[in-house]
């Protein structure tokens, strides 16, 4: 582009000087035409190895914070004039290199929540898959008696069902989080949700012989998405029966307060320490004291999402050996 200009400007020069020496006649026209073109050829090619430099310099700075920003190096430099093309290249180069670093740091974020549930999963399966294949052997190695036989047919039921419950809850839980799954909400009577969920642990209850008491006005209505609600508060309710101990009591109530909805599910269980309330909510989270009952630690971290993905929230309150309430906020609209 430079040689083209100062071709031009040569060319233009020169055939100017050529005509006033035509219309004039005198020698000293074609030498001063001689000489400007000459000088401004002199001041083109400067200015030609000015930009040329410049340039270059830029293209280095550039080609070395594009191998920062590949590498993950550090932020590129702005420059401090906002006026000219490299400053604003420079700006744009700084905007791209942000969007660069937040998405490395979703990926890398991603990569480590990926690792944790694989290893959660690895963890959760490995001791079913290890008792069935105990059992399995045990039968395939040596006759045993009718009785034995059944019992070990009952432990292999019993080790199946928690991998089926486990693969329904991941399945569950991963539809949530993937968007599979829209929570539809509409406006309904939140005591048919309450009876939904209660239905699921009446057997259970009774078994420890646990009272359950329920207190909802019928009048009271709620939009929200009246199956995985239930579904929300059966994972509550189950936990409560689970470690409430034979002879308890599991109350839920309801009451309208002028934004939420309030429900809350109350038992006289063992409690949940202080120190513990913030991590219950985790995937696949369980105490140390509570292995011996089932379940593999998603009920609450389900319930928490099905709450949070229609605009409300769940918060606990408990003390270890007097019970525990966990209160489920429902935005009324």
């Amino acid at each position: 582009m430079f040689l083209l200009t100062e071709t031009g400007a040569a060319v233009s020069m020169l055939a100017l000087s050529l005509l006033l020496f035509a219309v004039t006649g005198e020698d000293r026209v074609l030498l001063a035409g001689a000489l400007l073109t000459a000088c401004a050829l002199i001041w083109l090619f400067l200015l030609t190895l000015f930009f040329a430099r410049r340039l270059s310099r830029f293209t280095d700075d550039l080609c070395r914070t594009m191998d920062g920003m590949i590498t993950g190096g550090g932020e590129p430099a702005r420059a401090d004039d906002s006026e000219t093309i490299f400053a604003r290249i420079s700006c744009r180069l700084s905007r791209l290199y942000g969007i660069l670093q937040e998405n490395r740091r979703k990926v890398d974020a991603e990569r480590r929540e990926l690792q944790t549930l694989v290893s959660d999963i690895s963890h959760q399966v490995k001791t079913p898959v290890a008792n069935l294949k105990m059992v399995t052997d045990t039968l395939l190695a040596k006759p045993v008696t009718e009785r034995e036989r059944r019992d070990f047919l009952q432990g292999i039921r019993s080790q199946t069902d928690k991998l089926e419950f486990l693969v329904q809850s991941m399945g569950k839980a991963s539809r949530l989080e993937t968007g599979a799954i829209t929570l539809e909400k509409k406006d309904g009577p939140l005591i048919d949700t309450l009876a939904l969920a209660c239905s699921g642990i009446v057997y259970a209850a009774e078994k420890k012989g646990i009272s359950v008491e329920v207190r909802c006005p019928e009048d009271l209505r709620v939009s929200h998405d009246g199956k995985w609600t239930a579904e929300a508060l059966f994972n509550l309710l189950d936990n409560a029966v689970k470690y409430t101990p034979e002879d308890g009591k599991i109350s839920v109530s309801a009451e309208q307060w002028e934004m939420y909805v309030k429900l809350d599910v109350a038992d006289t269980g063992r409690g949940i320490p202080e120190s513990r309330q913030a991590a219950i909510f985790r995937r696949f989270y369980r105490e140390e004291e509570v292995h011996d009952q089932p379940g593999v630690g998603l009920g609450l971290y389900l319930a928490r999402e099905i709450v949070t993905r229609q605009g409300g929230y769940i918060k606990v309150v408990s003390e270890a050996g007097r019970g525990s309430t966990f209160s489920v906020f429902l935005p009324r609209r």
